[in-house]
């Protein structure tokens, strides 16, 4: 499976989003740092979900770094957000 395809289970099953699109970015940082041929390493995360509702942007974020998990996270090299209602 792809950390794209990863990035997008994981918050489909945490969240259960009314809107989630998941963009691999890499391509577009080429020469610059982080950038490796071949692996998946810039993303950028748009979500909406209702349990986002009542949480200020700083605990939207969080929340979605808890559900990617640690693991996860140490293999991106920038993730952009995008958290909503």
């Amino acid at each position: 499976m792809s950390k794209r395809q990863e990035i997008e289970t994981r918050l489909r099953e945490a969240f259960e989003p009314t809107r989630l699109e998941v963009v691999d970015d890499t391509e577009s940082h080429r020469g610059h740092a982080g950038f490796t041929e071949g692996v998946e390493s810039h993303f950028n995360v748009a979500i909406r979900a209702p349990v986002f509702q009542d949480m200020n942007r700083l605990a939207r974020h969080r929340a979605v770094h808890t559900a990617l998990g640690p693991e996860l996270i140490g293999k991106i090299h920038a993730l952009a957000l995008d958290v909503g209602v």
